[in-house]
């Protein structure tokens, strides 16, 4: 029945029609101009974002490294600082005249006058706790 209904209608041909058609037919191409145009800066705006992440992420990444760096660095000097405490503490001592003697005697042997100095073989169990 849908069939019947149906009626041919013919188009009609006058300025309005042809000036409505134009109109139509710029407003598509007008529309089709925009979608593509919207869809290049969508992909422009995703790649920016993109470099701005990935720009991101790797300044990151380096400002990790960098703070691991600092505290090796830190840890280093702390270290270097205990170390130029025993040095100092060292050379004081190395003013002190009975300290060079004392240290004399335990390197190099040396005696006063009157001293005499045994030299002791280290005992087996001294060795095996030294050897473990």
């Amino acid at each position: 029945m849908s069939g019947l209904n149906k009626r041919k209608v013919t188009k009609l041909k006058n300025a309005f029609v042809f000036s409505r058609a134009k109109k139509d037919q710029f407003l598509a191409r007008h529309k089709s101009k925009l979608f593509r145009r919207l869809a290049a800066f969508a992909i422009i705006a995703l790649l920016v974002f993109a470099g701005l992440l990935s720009t991101l992420w790797s300044k990151n990444a380096y400002l990790e490294e960098q703070k691991l760096a600092k505290e090796q660095a830190e840890a280093e000097l702390a270290e270097l600082k205990e170390k130029q405490k025993r040095y100092e503490e060292e050379l004081r001592k190395l003013e002190d005249d009975e300290y060079i003697a004392e240290l004399a005697r335990k390197k190099y042997f040396l005696s006063d006058e009157g001293e005499i100095i045994f030299n002791l073989p280290e005992s087996e169990e001294g060795s095996e706790e030294s050897k473990e």
